[in-house]
């Protein structure tokens, strides 16, 4: 069993809470972190003690009135595990926080420490019985993405490895939704979709409507009447 399943078949419904205010992560991708907060550096040193986990949840507008107390946050985040860290001398932390799994926050839990913590709730992954429909989505979703690296050969490279590899369709969704310059609030609409189909599906909507809007010319061209 790899550190990954070892760490989400030993949840124990419990998470301690990172909100932040510009990043969704989702699982199977890699955020690098900087914690100098006290109360998130405190969260690291119980995390490094304990399972090595942690949730990321993103804060919902309006959290800059509260930001130092308990603004609300977005009832699905990602639970990470610590993958490599590094403390440094004056009590800062750098580490690489690597996705595991959706879970949605039931409610928070009275606490004597700086940081939040919550229960929660893994969600896993929904895919459909069909697998001519998720070869379909595979091919649809990889038609809308890669024109956005038609300019960018290594980048483009790497897309159509990752799309012709053998990881989940659900996998690719939640790499590329990571990845892609998409809005924060259409982020988190992918991270709490858990229907692979419905999120490929959105995403691939998604970015042809972008293309679609990248291709028109402004100002159009003259008619020739």
């Amino acid at each position: 069993m790899t550190d990954d399943l070892a760490a989400i078949a030993a949840f124990d419904g419990t998470v301690r809470l990172f909100p932040l205010p510009n990043l969704v992560l989702f699982p199977h991708v890699v955020q690098v972190l900087h914690v100098f907060e006290p109360r998130y550096r405190q969260l690291m040193a119980d995390a490094l003690v304990a399972d090595h986990t942690f949730a990321l949840a993103l804060l919902q507008p309006g959290w800059e009135d509260d930001y130092d107390g308990r603004p609300p946050v977005h009832e699905v985040a990602c639970l990470g595990r610590i993958g490599w860290h590094e403390q440094l001398p004056d009590g800062r932390f750098n580490l690489r926080l690597r996705g595991l799994s959706r879970v949605r926050l039931t409610e928070e839990v009275p606490t004597d420490r700086l940081y939040r913590v919550a229960r929660a709730e893994l969600v896993p992954d929904v895919a459909p019985a069909d697998l001519g429909r998720l070869k379909r989505l595979r091919k649809g979703l990889a038609e809308a993405v890669l024109p956005h690296f038609a300019g960018d050969a290594p980048a483009r490279r790497q897309v159509e490895d990752l799309f012709g590899g053998d990881l989940p369709l659900g996998h690719v969704c939640d790499i590329l939704a990571y990845g892609l310059p998409l809005p924060l609030e259409f982020k988190q609409a992918l991270l709490v979709e858990p229907h692979v189909d419905l999120r490929a599906e959105r995403m691939a909507d998604a970015l042809k409507a972008s293309a679609a809007r990248a291709a028109r010319r402004f100002p159009p061209d003259f008619s020739a009447n």
